[in-house]
């Protein structure tokens, strides 16, 4: 049986990552690899909530969580919005919602990977 190299070449469907999408990925993964990040990333998925609000459900400080979406904001994963006189953090993009959703899919709640669902 005899395939062209291009069926055998991973992605072949897609092209490779850039070294660019391969640096910006794997910061974007670092940055995530902070459980308390992606706990608030988790929460501003499901929901728009000021700091209080955040650092309330984390179960941690309000300085703490400020630090944590100020990382979050400047890597373009969440997005603040007024409301009156409270800032709300919100994640617009639905790559970011998918990869989010994804993950916790993949994850059984006692941290074991999740089995994959039936086709």
């Amino acid at each position: 049986m005899s395939t062209s190299p291009a069926a055998d070449s991973p992605g072949a469907e897609h092209p490779p990552p850039t070294p660019a999408q391969l640096r910006s990925a794997a910061d974007t993964f670092a940055l995530l690899a902070s459980p308390v990040r992606l706990h608030l990333m988790w929460l501003v998925t499901h929901g728009s909530y000021d700091v209080s609000t955040l650092a309330r459900h984390a179960g941690i400080g309000i300085a703490t969580v400020s630090q944590h979406l100020a990382k979050l904001r400047l890597a373009g994963l969440i997005s603040a919005r007024r409301d009156g006189r409270r800032t709300l953090y919100v994640v617009e993009d639905p790559h970011v919602v998918t990869l989010i959703s994804q993950i916790f899919d993949h994850i059984a709640p006692d941290g074991s990977l999740a089995p994959d669902p039936p086709r």
